[in-house]
């Protein structure tokens, strides 16, 4: 794999995470401010989005 696919992988990777922590944080009524805030299914859709980073991350670390 191209040294420009991993970092265009781990830059959408750390994305996924972040976007996926903030969701997280919305649906269980911690981080207050947005449609999402107190909606359970937004948590769920947050720790996939986060797993989903983290997959990235991986593929891109152990691809050469």
């Amino acid at each position: 794999m191209s040294r420009s696919i991993k970092l265009v992988l781990r830059i959408v990777a750390v994305l996924l995470i972040v976007i996926g922590i903030i969701w997280i944080l919305q649906g269980i009524n911690v981080l207050p401010g947005s449609f999402m805030t107190g909606h359970i299914e937004w948590a769920y859709r947050g720790g996939i989005a986060a797993v989903v980073g983290v997959a990235l991350l991986l593929v891109a670390r152990r691809s050469r």
